[in-house]
């Protein structure tokens, strides 16, 4: 609680948000429940720093910057800070981001490189306690203990602003360090930089994902100010500082400004980012930051969190949880980036500068974990931004003239397996969403499903072992790296592509991918019961049994030689995406009737279920870092696992689903930054806590079905339209009462284990009546139905 406390900024509310929390006191806005430094330990790979819902700019405290542990930048258990830059992303496994880094120092000794971990008086960086630093949506404070210097920070969708307390000093500086990024994809890249005049600097960063084009204006006038090349040793001076020197072009190219400040003087610098230009970035700052307002901006960010945070309300629960809640819709919402300016340009996937009209242009889509939980959530608690995601994966293929899977700021190339922004778009479409050329997408999708691309476009964009999937039914894992992932994930995308066929009347194409959508059959082995790696000859990899696992060397592609259900391995060798043969098994979202067959009968199906949850953890060496938050062989640290606990429901025993989902909450899910159970994937953990506190869970996006968990709170309001509410009521609720009794749906007996998008978003009262024991005839009547036909 003293934590929580400590997070609250005492701000006085308007009778509008007053009005609109439901089951928070009045104590508490929204906002006050978030803790942004939740996963910020054990590998969640989230920031704590300031950023808007849907925004550009994210300015947060990098305290390292190579090394997948810091792919945020900020881990907690470090205790000095390097410096402040402006883009991050929200839990990745990607080591990207940190571009235009800003620091204020009063060493006696100018210095321009960060210095260590292990010996911080090497460099500009400070040492800091977590006792004077603190975070809420849209504002981050923390006290540099070696400069006595305090920084504020907070920001708009495309701007930074810093709030720099001095203490008296002749020496008070701020380092403005281009060079500096989260990990090194500069590819070679050069940056560039330019002291305009006494207030302002502008430049572009090579970032490796795309030029970050910057303007930084001053509170203050410089007193003394340079440039310097952290690559370069001047001869004459052993140094790499240019003073007085305007303009520098390089790869760790930086500047300094330097004043004589009072005790408590403030310097507060603003700065504008672009994607496009300077002067995009320009216009981006002048719009939104035109003045020195640094409260007013940090007052309308909170404001902005508190609306948008309301759009779900709880009653019940403990302080806990509400703030573990809270931050996860908090995550759910940050994740997803504009990268246009104020006036709509965005540089497009073509190279050129386009222009966004009457929409926000999304540059990035870590759509392999987002698909699953965090698209879904915001089809009910954003509807504002749906059609805008789509639109922009529309003017993308434009642009480009192919559909990308998975990618940053226009980076193609299929690294993850599947191509799943195709579930996305057919989710959006079936949902109701339709403000965009769907034919233009669905020719796209259907073109990428059948053909490899062609000269412009590099082959890398293609789908993965597309050629050995159309002639053989899967992929051969002596041909295909990740062989087994890669059939299952395909069938399901062919499946999505199949309903969209449907919804547009196009029925040989529907009959072709739904055929093609059964294509998880061909790497089902009955005997192990597994989906087990096939070579291209049709004989299953041998299993492993006494032998040594050795790596099989096929010109430039290899694998692991025996099949071991218990092995993750490492890229490129694996079977599996980031699993094993255990976690791989249930990902037939789309047809889990089929997938029940294939065991025989459900009694089988539920005992290798029931396994599954039971047995031990350890998998085959080499461990895998991925392989965290286990239950069993349950791994909720990664995405592959997160709708095994809801195929319970469609085996005919939905209770264990209500005992696991509850599980997985209380025991993956806690206060603090090490609350995350992995990492946090652009949302895609937090978005699976957010929908199944509400006691749902979308099985297979390209279906209008939720399938029902276990409600966390005792009501749960959601408002998916402006004049309509949908409530989930829990009566008895508790830690132990996690087991549903009986239900009803707007006052009428609800005996089945879904509830559709329609109903949702139409309005109403789910209420359950919750108890200790398993009500073993709830909910078994009416089971899930096969997505695919018998």
């Amino acid at each position: 609680m003293k934590n929580l406390l400590n997070l609250i900024y005492p701000l006085t509310f308007s009778m509008f948000f007053a009005c609109t929390q439901i089951g928070y006191t009045q104590a508490k806005t929204p906002s006050a429940y978030v803790d942004p430094f939740i996963g910020t330990d054990f590998f969640g790979h989230t920031y704590p720093g300031a950023a808007l819902p849907n925004a550009l700019v994210h300015l947060s405290p990098d305290v390292y910057t190579e090394g997948w542990t810091y792919c945020a930048g900020y881990i907690y258990s470090e205790s000095s800070i390097m410096g402040f830059s402006h883009t991050h992303w929200s839990g990745v496994g990607m080591v990207n981001g940190g571009e235009i880094l800003l620091m204020p120092t009063v060493n006696q000794k100018l210095q321009i490189v960060p210095g260590s971990l292990e010996d911080p008086d090497a460099g500009y960086r400070s040492r800091f306690d977590h006792s004077e630093e603190r975070a809420t949506p849209g504002y981050y404070t923390v006290k540099l203990k070696d400069y006595d210097v305090n920084v504020e920070l907070t920001a708009t969708q495309r701007a930074g602003f810093h709030r720099y307390t001095f203490p008296e000093s002749t020496n008070s500086r701020i380092i403005l360090d281009v060079g500096h990024q989260i990990g090194d994809m500069t590819k070679g890249e050069l940056s560039e930089l330019k002291i305009v005049d006494d207030h302002r600097i502008e430049g572009a960063k090579g970032a490796g994902l795309g030029k970050v084009y910057f303007v930084a204006e001053f509170s203050k006038p410089f007193l003394y100010y340079g440039t310097f090349d952290a690559t370069y040793k001047t001869p004459e001076s052993n140094g790499s500082i240019f003073p007085y020197k305007n303009a520098e072009v390089g790869d760790k190219i930086g500047a300094f400004v330097q004043y004589h400040t009072a005790k408590d003087e403030q310097v507060l610098v603003k700065v504008g980012l672009s994607y496009t230009s300077i002067e995009g970035a320009r216009r981006n700052l002048q719009q939104e930051i035109p003045d020195w307002d640094f409260d007013g901006v940090r007052d309308n960010a909170k404001k902005i969190w508190d609306k948008e945070l309301s759009k779900i309300t709880v009653k019940g629960g403990s302080e806990d949880q509400k703030q573990i809640f809270t931050t996860a819709l908090y995550r759910s919402l940050l994740a997803q980036y504009i990268s246009q300016d104020v006036d709509g340009k965005y540089f497009g996937s073509d190279g050129k500068i386009h222009e966004a009209k009457d929409f926000d242009f999304y540059g990035s889509f870590s759509c392999w974990d987002t698909y699953r939980t965090q698209h879904p959530l915001l089809t009910l608690v954003a509807p504002e931004h749906v059609n805008d995601y789509i639109k922009s994966i529309a003017a993308k293929v434009e642009n480009y003239g192919w559909l990308p899977a998975q990618h940053f700021l226009n980076v193609y190339g299929e690294s993850m397996v599947g191509d799943h922004l195709i579930p996305i778009i057919v989710d959006a479409y079936l949902k109701g969403y339709r403000d965009f050329d769907i034919n233009l997408l669905y020719k796209a999708m259907r073109k990428k499903a059948l053909e490899l691309p062609k000269s412009p476009i590099s082959k890398d964009v293609g789908r993965s072992g597309l050629t050995y999937y159309l002639k053989k039914g899967y992929a051969p894992i002596d041909k295909v790296t990740e062989a087994v992932p890669n059939t299952l994930e395909l069938a399901y995308d062919d499946w999505c592509i199949a309903q969209l066929a449907k919804a547009l009347n196009k029925p040989n194409d529907y009959a072709l991918f739904m055929k093609r959508a059964n294509n998880y059959k061909n790497v089902w082995d009955s005997k192990t019961q597994f989906m087990r790696p096939k070579k291209y000859d049709g004989t299953w990899l041998p299993e492993i049994g006494d032998n040594k696992q050795e790596i099989i060397k096929n010109g430039d592609h290899s694998y692991y030689k025996y099949f071991d259900p218990l092995l993750v391995g490492r890229r490129p060798n694996r079977h599996y995406t980031e699993s094993n043969a255990w976690q791989y098994i249930w990902s037939v979202q789309h047809d889990p009737q089929g997938l029940i067959s294939l065991f025989g009968n459900k009694k089988e199906f539920i005992a290798k279920l029931d396994t599954f949850f039971e047995m031990s953890p350890v998998i085959s060496p080499p461990k895998y870092v991925g392989v965290v938050g286990t239950i069993g062989q349950y791994v909720h640290g990664n995405q592959p696992s997160h709708h095994v606990a809801y195929l319970y429901n469609y085996a005919g025993q939905p209770w264990k689903t209500q005992f696991r989902a509850r599980q997985v909450m209380d025991k993956m899910y806690r206060i603090g930054p090490g609350g995350l159970p992995g990492n946090e994937d652009m949302g895609s953990l937090s978005s699976w806590y957010v929908l199944s506190a509400m006691g749902i869970y979308p099985m297979a996006p390209g279906n209008t079905v939720y399938t029902i968990g276990s409600p966390l709170f005792d009501e749960l309001s959601l408002h998916p339209t402006k004049n309509k509410t949908f409530t989930v009521r829990a009566q008895n609720n508790s830690k132990k009462n996690v087991y549903i009794q009986s239900a009803t749906f707007n006052g009428k007996p609800f005996n089945r284990t879904w509830i559709t998008h329609e109903e949702i978003v139409k309005g109403g009262v789910l209420q359950f009546k919750m108890g200790p024991q398993p009500n073993t005839k709830w909910g078994t009547d009416k089971i899930p139905t096969s997505l695919l036909p018998n």
